[in-house]
Formats: C-alpha cells, structure tokens, sequence
C-alpha cells in the first residue's frame, strides 16, 4: 500500500501515461479508417511521442520505465520494487540510470546516456514532456524542473500544430457544416462542440497565445451546452500557460477522453467533411482526446442525447455497461419461529401459525427456488450468522407480519426529526435498521448517538452520548446492521469504527489522503465502503486496518456510496457526475451511468436488487436498470439538491428529502411497471424518457425551515426523515 502515499498524482500520472498507447487502436473504434496520423507529429519531438506511438513490446516497455522513473522520481520506493519484481526486471534496469535527473538519487545519473540509448531519449521526451525538440537527453531534464512532474505528460499534448490563429476558422467551418446537416444528424453532431472547444482553447492557451485563446473563448463559449456551465467557468480561469500546472480540471480533460455517442450515418458525414477541407487539426484533436462509440441504426433525438449527456468525461461506453451482473438476492437462511413466544399476548396464540406460517413458506419457498440473476451464496466470504443475528432475524419476521403494504392509495406516516441549534453543523444522520438509534455526524468533529425509544443507551443512563476523536467534521455515518458498532468518516482522512457497547473507538482506518465523504455498511456487517476527495473508493473489513479493494476511475470527488442488497456490489456516487457500479469479487467497473447535470448526493438500491434511484444538485431523481445498465425513469418536481433516497421495505414506493425543505414520494411500481426494454433499445443504448413526472408523484410534504438530509422506513413502512432546523 506504499502506493497509496503517492495520492492522486500517482493514479492520475499512471492512467496518463498508460491511455496514450491506446488511442491508436482501441482507443476510437474508428481509428481503423482515420485519416493517416503523419500530419500531426511535424511539429515537435514531445507531440510526437504522444500523439500516435506504435503498440508493441518496446512502446510497452517505455510505458514501463515512465511510471518507475516517476514513481523513484517521487521517493515511492516501494512501489518502485514491488512494479520492478512484479515485471521482471532486474535491479541495475535502466529505469535507475535515466532516473532521478531532478536531484532524487545520488549516483542515478550516471551512464544514462549510452546504456540506454534511444530507449531513454525517448522515455525521458515522454514523461518531462519538454516543449523544444528533444535532440539529446539532457534538454528535457531541464524541463523537468520548471513543470511539476504531474503535469507533463499531460500538457505535452498542447504542442503548437499549425497556425492557432487560424482555430477560429477551423471551428467556425464545422460549426457551418453541422448547421447544414439534415437536422437527424445535427443532434448528434453538435456534440463535438464542447470537447473540441475545450481542448483548442487549452492548446491556445498552453502555446502562449493569451489574447487568441480569450477572444476565442468568448466568441464560442454561448454554443456549449448549459449543463457544461460549471466547467467552463473553471477553464475561463485557465488563461495563462502558468495556470495549466497542477490543475486537476485540465488533468481530468486530458487523462479521460472525452466520449461521444454517433450513429454510423452521422459519423461518416463528419468524417467525409474533415477529409474534403483536409483539416487535419479537427481531426488530430478528435483521434487524440475523444472516444466515438459507433452504433448502427437510427441517429438520436436531441432529448435523447441531453438525457444521457452531462458529465464530464460524456457518455459511458455501451461496452461498459455490458459486464454480467448478478443483481438478485441471497437466499435467507432458515430460521424457525418459535411456537411460544411470551412478548406475544394470550389471544395471539391461535393466530401465530396462521400469522407467522404463512410468512415462513413464503420466504421458505422464495429460498428454495434459486434466482437466476442472484450471485451464489459463497461468492464472496460473508459473516455466519450469530445466535444474536437469528433472534434479530426472527424479529424482523415479525415485524414484517405488521407492515403497512403501501401504495398510491396507502401513503405512509411521516415521523421528522429536527435538530435544533445545530446551527448548520448537522452533516450526516443515520437509523439503526430497527429505527431504536439514530445518530448524527458534526462539523465540530463530534459523533452524537440518541436513543429514539423509551429504553436508554446501553451501559449508560443517558438517552444520548457524545463520541469524540475525529479531528475535522464529520461527513459520513452509518450503524452496523447489528447495532454494535457505528462508522463515521470525517474531513481529516480516516474512518473510525465505534463501539456502541461501550462507546468508544475501536479502530481508526487510515488511508485516504484527503477528506472522506462518505461511509456504509454492508447489508450483511463486517465490510464497509468509503469514498472521498481523492476520487478512489475503498472497501474494508472491520477486522483488517488496509483496504481489501480500491476502485479508481471516478475524476472528480466520490460524494456518495451504497452497498447493493446482497453485498457483491458497491455503487458510488460522484461529482464527475457520474454513478459506478463495481464488483466486489475482483474491483471491476461493472456499470458507468450518465445522465445527471449535477454532482451526485443520493443513492439507493431497490429492495429487489434491481434498480438504482440516484439524486443529484440538479433537483432530479433518475432510475436506473442494472440488469440492462439502461435509465428508465427521471422523475422531476424538486427544486433544489437532493440528499436521501429511500425505497419503502417492499419497494412500492420512493421517497426522496431535498434541500428544498420537502420530502416526495414517488409511485415505485408504477415506474418499474413502465419499464420496457428491448433488443434494439439495449443494443444502441436509444433512451426513451415518458414526461410523467407528475403521473408518478404521490405526495409533497413541506417541512418547516429544514433541508431533509436522511430518509429511513422503518420494519413497519412508518418513514423518519431528518434534518437541522435553519430559522
């Protein structure tokens, strides 16, 4: 885990360095038919190197010693020797004699320039990235040291190509080109606005051409899209080549490509159009940073392609959303009901077997027969259940033969939780499963637990209890489905797992670098999920101080993250405003969701394990397939940021709190009930969205000066919100 001390300018140098290679022949599904690449590398060794290398084994082996030259370069020695053992290569490797030209190592330098020969000449041009023509090794060691390390490779892509004057013109002729188009394509054509914009205005900018780069930016900047608002106002800022260095928005434009959704026929107009005008510096642009995913059929609608567009890296890959993902239940295990009960009143004897029988073949004939979408029960290692957690199982059984069965015609009871003179500082609330806990995380770095029954905390006789130990405020929160333990992750990096027998700290998890926004629990104990600035979301278990699993591949801040019902997947929320779902057996992306305008905050899982509600700061909630990685529902009505998201236990209803003082409640079933999917709707990935908002609302209820940050049914379908009162 020495990795883990590099932060994200390890991952992000790392991904960089590896994505080039690619964008030859994986990298666009059209790179087979492209225009030949000798028209870009004319102008620069550096551009050269990152424009178009060939794939094989010594691009495989530079790609190599880039990332332990960087790694030694930023004293991650372990990392070095463990990446070394891992390839094969011996000790005295090359790697170490081109290596720490910055001042790293003391006798790094020597023989770097015949033992390596062209291999390190070339290496050395790819990661320092100098912007004059790299003759001999020593000219990019300079340059190493004006640029921070993190960023070379990065802006080595903005060599000047052509005249930058003449950018104006190129824009402007396709923007007239796709005007012209029939207006099916037009849709999706004018979706190459914004990446293009973007990275002509960075090349302007990076090749010191301040008062172009400005009058180009504010010539175009009206024809991008309104959700893409937030970024352009963080690329306005970039005007000055000096501003680039360690930006981690320019990091994300470069290090991701860009992804456009294109039928054949729209593909091929643009395609002809570059080719007759010989503009090759369009179509470098569109080879080297963005990815066109191919579909045959018939081109999308502009409400189509808003739909799923947003984020900032485009569309997910129709590819990636194609994994197997096994979305059913675990089978429960069985459990007997006791015949004589004595909490159970004496009229209630003759009615249990009636009551509790029937309960018990339902679930024992829902476990009998196997669910074919479900995960086998040892696919991943779980907890065995304690005598504690069958007396819990049991009670929950019973529960459940009192539960409200909701509907459009049955909406549940509203219990709210105010905190009063919290004074903003309320950052995070949760229930315990039985609804007897709740607790709240602080910006005063504190942990409050209170008792929401008549019975106090145990081992104290106090109703509520303070836990001290984080040292900045408190983001995430979440009970242990046992109720023995409580998690919260806090501003200053850990995750701290507390003790709610004695109510104490237990453990602090350390590995995040940065804040830490949030934290849950499995639905089955013993692992939990965190995610945070650092844009890498950790699974743990409680009894082990290191990650068991790191997914990276979000690009901005992890915001929110939710176990999947039967534990093998974890969702994760972000404000690259896109949603990942991953596979808990091996760490592998399993889905990629676009579509939100706005950093994500809410997610939940339908009780079924089928569907995923996600909430986002654009006020909308959108549902989502897992089975066909498909969305299939938007429902509107909130008018401000949405925090929590719950489904009711039988998932006939969703309710969702707002920063807009309200909570809604949404017809579930009849969302799900709509939801048709077929052949060609899941193969091109051709979004269908009914405008039923309304149909769908059940219900709007208006708190009193309180944003809703926490929803939570109880066994029973009763619902608790909770929030600060603001006055």
């Amino acid at each position: 885990m020495a990795a883990v001390q590099g932060g994200l300018v390890d991952a992000v140098e790392e991904k960089d360095i590896k994505t080039e290679p690619s964008s030859d022949g994986t990298g666009n599904n059209n790179a087979t038919d492209a225009a030949p690449p000798s028209a870009s590398p004319g102008s620069s060794a550096p551009s050269a190197g990152s424009n178009k290398p060939a794939a094989g084994a010594p691009e495989d082996q530079q790609t190599l010693l880039a990332v332990l030259q960087f790694l030694r370069k930023n004293k991650l020695t372990e990392s070095v020797d463990i990446l070394r053992r891992e390839a094969g290569l011996p000790e005295d490797s090359p790697d170490l004699k081109a290596g720490d030209s910055s001042g790293a190592g003391s006798g790094a330098a020597a023989g770097s320039g015949d033992a390596a020969g062209g291999d390190a000449s070339a290496l050395l041009s790819r990661v320092t990235a100098s912007s004059a023509a790299a003759a001999a090794p020593p000219a990019p060691t300079k340059a190493a040291g004006e640029d921070q390390p993190d960023v070379n490779v990065v802006l080595s892509a903005y060599s000047q190509q052509g005249d930058p004057k003449l950018y104006p013109v190129y824009y402007n002729g396709l923007k007239k080109f796709i005007e012209s188009v029939l207006d099916c394509h037009r849709a999706e054509l004018s979706q190459v606005f914004y990446p293009l914009f973007v990275h002509m205005y960075l090349e302007l900018v990076y090749n010191n051409y301040e008062s172009e780069a400005k009058a180009f930016f504010d010539k175009y900047t009206g024809d991008q899209e309104c959700y893409y608002e937030d970024d352009l106002r963080i690329l306005s800022s970039l005007s000055k080549r000096e501003h680039m260095r360690g930006n981690e928005t320019l990091l994300d434009f470069r290090t991701s490509k860009f992804v456009l959704r294109i039928s054949r026929d729209s593909y091929q107009l643009l395609k002809r159009h570059l080719q007759e005008r010989q503009n090759n510096q369009i179509w470098n642009i569109i080879q080297e940073h963005l990815y066109i995913d191919i579909f045959d059929g018939m081109p999308r609608s502009k409400s189509q392609i808003d739909a799923m567009s947003g984020s900032l890296a485009g569309e997910g890959k129709r590819e990636a959303n194609k994994a197997k993902v096994y979305y059913g239940l675990l089978k429960e295990p069985e459990i007997e009901l006791p015949l004589d009960d004595e909490d159970e009143e004496a009229e209630n004897e003759e009615g249990k077997p009636k009551k509790k029988k029937p309960k018990k073949d339902s679930m024992g004939s829902k476990s009998k027969k196997q669910d074919p979408h479900a995960p086998s029960q040892t696919r991943i290692p779980l907890p065995e259940l304690k005598d504690s957690d069958k007396l819990d199982k049991i009670m929950y059984m019973k529960e459940a033969t009192k539960r409200i069965r909701l509907g459009p015609d049955n909406l549940p009871s509203i219990c709210f939780y105010s905190f009063l003179n919290a004074y903003q500082g309320l950052t995070a609330v949760d229930f315990t499963d039985d609804s007897s806990l709740i607790a709240g995380g602080f910006a005063d770095s504190t942990v409050r637990v209170w008792s929401v029954t008549p019975k106090k905390l145990r081992k104290t006789a106090s109703e509520s209890k303070i836990l001290y130990g984080h040292s900045g405020p408190v983001y995430g929160i979440s009970f242990s489905p046992d109720r023995n333990y409580l998690l919260s992750s806090s501003e200053d990096g850990t995750v701290r797992l507390w003790s709610l027998q004695t109510f104490t700290c237990l453990v602090g998890y350390k590995g995040h670098n940065y804040p830490v926004w949030d934290t849950h629990f499995s639905p089955h104990g013993y692992y939990f999920i965190s995610g945070g600035h650092d844009r890498v979301a950790r699974l743990w278990a409680t009894d082990h101080y290191q990650p068991l699993r790191m997914f990276s591949g979000h690009l901005a801040d992890i915001t929110c993250t939710r176990f999947h019902p039967n534990s093998n997947y974890v969702a994760t929320g972000s404000s690259d405003r896109t949603i990942r779902l991953w596979d808990v057996l091996n760490g592998n992306c399993v889905r990629i969701f676009t579509g939100h305008k706005g950093p994500i905050h809410a997610l939940a899982f339908s009780p079924n394990g089928k569907f995923l509600a996600s909430g986002a700061t654009d006020g909308r909630v959108l549902l989502w397939d897992i089975g066909n990685g498909m969305m299939f529902g938007e429902l509107k009505g909130h008018t401000d940021s949405i925090y929590s998201l719950r489904f009711s236990r039988d998932g006939e209803i969703l309710a969702s709190g707002s920063m807009d003082n309200t909570v809604r409640l949404w017809d579930a079933l009849k969302a799900f009930d709509d939801l048709e999917t077929d052949d060609f709707t899941v193969a091109t990935g051709h979004v269908h969205l009914q405008d039923n908002s309304q149909e769908l609302l059940l219900g709007t209820y208006v708190s009193k000066s309180t944003p809703v940050i926490h929803l939570h049914f109880t066994r029973r379908n009763l619902l608790l919100a909770a929030g600060s009162y603001n006055p």
